[in-house]
């Protein structure tokens, strides 16, 4: 890897994207949204007529992929360790958005332990100039520790989980076909679709994305606390622990503590933890 000063000096192309209320819809059918196809709630992410964009959208636009940032990583042992979202103002429905990405900082965990490199993405609306969202990712780099550079310190606390019974418990279906279609919002890593690759690489069948699992806790969120409320959601952050495949039940345990929230996904069939110390910031929740 690059040294520490050297990475965080990087200067990233930003990613230019534009989308119509089509792309707008199949994000939300990535979710599994429609599988209520009367519910107004649902409604409201998937008929044109009176649309609004899924808040957790904005992870889905004008991103640069990995291999696109010359940080001379080793991408073959590269671990996509969590993502967060801040979101500035309500997407609209279509329109043309600037992805300029950063990195924020770089953790050296040791030669042998790795590295985390934080990237921010911040999403503008090239229309108005208006920031729409910051999207946060932490990518854990296994085969890159010893860092030049890089000051000694901790990796930084996780989110904590209360421990108490959740407030708020939902089981969302992540439908079998969800990675198919979730794929279409721009991420066609094989890995999703490929079940041979799957199974050289040691699952047991295509994966499904990290980000559509980040999305799946983000619609239990607007859909049991928020009641649909799409503007409500000003915040949310997890740490991946496993993959999800797809056909399975994620149980979501939410914690309400006034205007935030703790959550926590697991697999029913597994009883496997696969999204742990989330952190979701509201508004208006009922």
């Amino acid at each position: 890897m690059i040294p520490y000063d050297r990475a965080l000096a990087l200067k990233i192309d930003p990613a230019r994207q534009t989308y119509d209320a089509r792309d707008t819809i199949l994000y939300a059918l990535g979710l599994g949204l429609g599988d209520a196809p009367t519910d107004p709630g649902q409604l409201a992410y998937l008929w044109e007529e009176k649309l609004t964009a899924f808040p957790t959208m904005p992870v889905a636009l004008a991103f640069r992929s990995m291999r696109d940032i010359p940080l001379e990583i080793d991408y073959s042992r590269l671990v996509h360790g969590a993502q967060g979202l801040v979101i500035h103002k309500p997407l609209p429905v279509a329109g043309t958005v600037i992805g300029t990405t950063t990195v924020r900082d770089v953790i050296d965990r040791g030669a042998d332990k790795g590295a985390l490199i934080y990237l921010d993405r911040d999403l503008h609306d090239e229309a108005t100039g208006d920031l729409l969202a910051t999207v946060k990712m932490t990518a854990f780099c296994r085969g890159d520790g010893g860092v030049e550079g890089a000051p000694a310190r901790d990796t930084p606390a996780v989110h904590p989980i209360p421990d108490r019974p959740a407030d708020v418990t939902a089981e969302v279906p992540v439908l079998p076909q969800l990675a198919l279609i979730y794929r279409l919002s721009g991420d066609l890593n094989p890995l999703h679709i490929d079940p041979a690759l799957a199974a050289k690489v040691g699952f047991e069948a295509p994966i499904l994305h990290g980000l559509a699992t980040f999305g799946l806790a983000g619609r239990a969120l607007v859909e049991h606390v928020l009641d649909w409320n799409a503007q409500g959601l000003r915040e949310i952050a997890a740490r991946f622990s496993a993959p999800v495949y797809p056909g399975e039940t994620l149980k979501i345990e939410i914690w309400r503590d006034g205007g935030t929230a703790s959550f926590r996904a697991t697999s029913l069939q597994r009883d496997k933890v696969v999204l742990n110390n989330g952190y979701a910031r509201l508004d208006g929740a009922g």
